[in-house]
C-alpha cells in the first residue's frame, strides 16, 4: 500500500512542478506581454504574486519538502557558528591588505627586473 501512495505523490508531484513552470512562464511572459500596457510597479507586484504562489506551490512537493527541510537544518548550522568580533574581523582584514601589498611589491620588483634581463638579452630598450 505505500508502494501505491508514492506512486501517487509522485505523479501527483509532477502535476505541481508543471503547475509551477506554467506560472513562471506566466509571470516571464505577461511581463513581456503588457510591457506598454502597465507601469513597471504593476508588472512587479504581478510576478512577484505568481512567483510567490509558484513557491508555495513548489513547497508542497516532495522536493520542495526536502528543501525546506535543509533550509531549516541550515539555519540551525548557522546559529552554532562562532562569528569573529568587530576586532577580530578588522585585524584578519589589515593582515590580508599588508600581505597583499607586500606581494603585489615583491612581484611588482620582480617584473621589472625580468624586464631588464629581456630587454638586455635582446637589445631591446623598453
Amino acid at each position: 500500500m505505500s508502494a501505491n501512495t508514492e506512486t501517487r505523490s509522485s505523479s501527483l508531484d509532477w502535476f505541481k512542478w508543471i503547475l509551477v513552470i506554467i506560472l513562471l512562464a506566466a509571470a516571464v511572459g505577461g511581463n513581456h506581454y503588457y510591457a506598454e500596457q502597465y507601469s513597471v510597479l504593476v508588472r512587479a507586484v504581478g510576478v512577484v504574486v505568481l512567483v510567490g504562489i509558484a513557491a508555495f506551490l513548489a513547497a508542497f512537493t516532495g522536493k520542495g519538502q526536502k528543501f525546506l527541510s535543509f533550509a531549516k537544518e541550515s539555519r540551525t548550522e548557522v546559529r552554532k557558528v562562532v562569528w569573529p568580533t568587530r576586532q577580530e574581523s578588522t585585524q584578519t582584514t589589515l593582515i590580508v591588505v599588508v600581505a597583499t601589498v607586500i606581494m603585489s611589491l615583491i612581484l611588482w620588483g620582480l617584473d621589472a627586473v625580468l624586464v631588464r634581463i629581456v630587454g638586455f638579452i635582446t637589445g631591446l630598450e623598453f
